[in-house]
């Protein structure tokens, strides 16, 4: 078996309940993505003609094909919460009056009945996941009021706002349930040809940052140290599936992810955390790290000192 088919047999094998999201349909949109990855990278082996890899390409297609067709993304509302209060089944793809809504530092918030929603323009990466999630709640491409957090049952919703995976879109529970939980490992993914996806109850320069973000490591973003797509447009091309280093199990998984952008050098991240490939397969457990977010450096995802000799500038 080549070393490729080694790394994607690995790869699915190496996730474990205590690293998966929370049970709804943020949690089995990742499970979808992650098939349809494993499918993309087993593509290529099956070209060399061995049989055991296009058996396998063969059924990995098929996997995927059959998740994006029929998983089910919308699952009834837990008992607990559905007991904690009435609440409306659903309501109208736009409602007949716009929600209260302020913009402060950047952050958009919105007044729902039963919760706030906040949305921060410069965090989102338009991974589409409120368009196509909540699109009653998230109205792409209209004029005026576009975030109605009353169009649809609020467990539902606050699914959709954890599978945002930059953090742009957040909430406040307005109703005495509980707020977003606290991821109970620390995960950095390296995406392909893209950002750092982190999980973890994030510090970023010192300053509370949510539970979710997507930070730049390719140089160009202009809202540094956050992703705004730039990588797209400069064709940046490091892999998401770096190779796998020193990978011991931590003591302790969660706790606070410190993450400090060195000015015109890497980001500096202390404390408990997993760096994942794109496909979830295990690339280091750390507490501490400096990792490139020039673009420039050999041994990505982690810093080797070219942001010096190529005169990154951060600001």
């Amino acid at each position: 078996m080549s070393s490729r088919a080694v790394s994607l047999h690995a790869s699915a094998r190496s996730a474990s309940p205590s690293q998966s999201m929370p049970p709804g349909p943020a949690a089995r949109r990742v499970f979808v993505e992650r098939i349809k990855q494993l499918a993309e990278g087993a593509a290529p082996l099956a070209a060399g003609g061995d049989a055991r890899a296009v058996a396998a390409a063969r059924q990995l297609a098929s996997l995927a094909a059959s998740a994006g067709k029929g998983f089910d993304l919308t699952p009834a509302a837990p008992a607990a919460a559905a007991a904690a209060a009435p609440r409306p089944a659903a309501g109208p793809a736009t409602p007949a009056a716009a929600p209260a809504s302020t913009v402060s530092g950047g952050v958009e918030t919105v007044q729902g009945e039963w919760l706030e929603l906040q949305f921060e323009a410069r965090r989102c990466i338009h991974s589409r996941f409120c368009v196509t999630g909540a699109p009653q709640v998230f109205l792409a491409n209209v004029k005026g009021p576009w975030i109605h957090p009353d169009a649809m049952p609020v467990e539902r919703l606050v699914e959709v706002a954890h599978a945002c995976p930059s953090g742009a879109i957040r909430y406040r529970r307005k109703d005495g349930a509980p707020e977003e939980p606290v991821p109970p490992v620390n995960l950095a993914g390296v995406r392909e040809a893209g950002p750092y996806a982190f999980r973890g109850q994030l510090e970023i320069d010192g300053a509370p940052a949510g539970f979710r973000a997507t930070l730049c490591r390719c140089g160009a973003s202009t809202t540094k140290p956050f992703c705004d797509g730039s990588h797209r447009e400069i064709g940046f091309t490091a892999t998401g599936e770096p190779p796998s280093g020193k990978t011991d199990m931590l003591p302790t998984r969660d706790g606070v992810l410190a993450i400090d952008p060195q000015p015109n050098g890497p980001l500096r991240v202390r404390g408990n955390l997993e760096i994942m490939s794109g496909t979830g397969r295990v690339v280091a457990r750390v507490t501490s790290a400096y990792l490139c977010r020039c673009g420039g450096s050999a041994n990505k995802p982690f810093c080797d000192g070219t942001h010096s000799k190529i005169g990154f500038k951060s600001a």
